[in-house]
């Protein structure tokens, strides 16, 4: 049983499910009640579970939730954490207890899923468009009146559609709506600032909508030159916050509270202090960041991103923490350098990086902790079900790592090992098993 706080959420049936064997990751032969994964005393670096195993550790977690929430209350902004990167009701639970406002959520199916575990705000940062997805969203509203879902526009048509299914439906309450702010050659959102106010002013104006806010996403400005990030991201800011203000000024919005929200994982403290400037208007502004990847964090590409707000922020506590491994076991000493692993695309990220191998570890050695790997080890490649770990010519580690070892390695960009997973175990220090965490892609 998961001792991390649910917040709110209706999560015993997972606890009581039955989980059968063939669940990757898991060593069983007979169903098992996911609730007691916790009582079977399992040891990954015993080589008790099935391998490969994607772990979570727990006392990562706990320090990632606390510090993000220390961090919004420092800045003075809200969290609504994106979901997609988990697609876990325990770790939404988790995130919801401390202190997140809502969850962020990028596709309708994702919205069902949460809802059906007692998500009570979910902010869909994505444009809704197909008619049977906008219809199951209008579903949700119409049958739960206590549950908020915003949506996002960017076009005329857009919103449109959303007015015209909403008016079909008889929604008795304005749905909500945030106009995106996109970037030149990027994804979606409007292209420019004239652009998106007249999306608003559609909206602003359409039966059944009430224009919320404006929102963008900042982190499609991460390139290799740092600084011209900065600079980037701080112009980006300043064209919402404009929006914000010049929308006020025209009365456009139909809600108590204005929306300003952004924040990925990479630059979400220039998001806090760029929206910390903001007030004075007709209503109360809500800044709302959507970092998701901050709660487990990575070996690769957001630990150097942290390091990178850590300086910026001037902040001399520890940082994120990265909390997600994968383990698998030698399978194969085919050269010297040469170690072929039992995990591969299936089973860890590639697409921002590969996997970063840190540990190795005997599983019959009586060793209580893993050793950590020597510099120079490198997955070089992943195969569908195989990774390659070289090995530095001449280092002892190419007489003795041997078949039945265990690797151990980080991840860089934690959303896409998340989704080749349908269940991770959370583990403590000595990695001992302690419960299970479901996920729903």
């Amino acid at each position: 049983m998961s001792t991390l706080p649910h917040g709110a959420l209706a999560l015993s049936s997972l606890d009581e499910q039955f989980l059968h064997p063939g669940t990757k990751g898991l060593p069983l032969r007979e169903p098992l009640r996911q609730g007691a994964i916790g009582v079977q005393g399992w040891n990954v670096l015993r080589g008790d579970t099935s391998f490969p195993v994607a772990v979570l550790k727990e006392g990562a977690l706990r320090h990632n939730l606390d510090w993000m929430r220390r961090f919004c209350e420092r800045h003075g902004v809200t969290l609504a954490p994106h979901g997609k990167t988990t697609m876990s009701p325990q770790l939404f639970g988790a995130q919801l207890a401390n202190g997140a406002w809502g969850i962020t959520l990028a596709t309708a199916a994702q919205v069902q899923v949460a809802h059906r575990f007692g998500v009570r705000r979910v902010l869909l940062a994505n444009q809704l468009v197909g008619r049977a997805d906008i219809a199951a969203i209008l579903d949700l509203l119409h049958g739960d009146p206590d549950f908020e879902c915003l949506v996002l526009a960017d076009s005329p048509e857009g919103a449109a559609r959303l007015a015209q299914a909403v008016n079909q439906a008889g929604l008795a309450r304005p749905l909500p709506v945030l106009v995106e702010l996109g970037l030149a050659g990027k994804r979606a959102g409007c292209r420019t600032v004239d652009a998106a106010m007249e999306v608003a002013h559609q909206v602003a104006a359409a039966d059944g909508l009430a224009l919320a806010g404006f929102e963008g996403y900042e982190g499609l400005l991460v390139t290799n030159d740092r600084e011209a990030d900065v600079r980037a991201v701080n112009g980006f800011l300043a064209q919402l916050a404009g929006l914000v203000r010049a929308a006020d000024e025209e009365n456009l919005f139909g809600t108590p509270e204005i929306l300003l929200s952004a924040g990925g994982s990479a630059y979400f403290d220039l998001v806090a202090r760029g929206f910390s400037s903001v007030s004075g208007l007709s209503r109360p502004v809500r800044a709302v960041l959507r970092s998701g990847c901050y709660l487990t964090s990575d070996h690769g590409t957001y630990l150097r991103h942290m390091a990178e707000i850590e300086a910026r922020e001037g902040l001399g506590e520890d940082g994120l923490r990265p909390a997600l491994e994968v383990w698998s076991m030698v399978q194969s000493r085919p050269e010297p350098t040469l170690a072929i692993l039992t995990m591969g695309k299936r089973d860890a990220s590639y697409d921002a990086d590969l996997p970063v191998p840190l540990y190795s570890h005997r599983p019959d050695s009586g060793a209580a902790a893993p050793g950590a790997l020597p510099p120079g080890c490198a997955i070089v490649k992943l195969n569908d079900q195989h990774a390659y770990l070289r090995l530095p010519e001449g280092d002892p580690l190419c007489e003795t790592l041997a078949v039945g070892d265990l690797v151990g390695c980080g991840i860089s960009h934690p959303c896409t090992t998340f989704d080749k997973w349908q269940v991770l175990l959370a583990v403590d220090e000595a990695y001992t098993v302690r419960y299970a965490l479901n996920t729903f892609f």
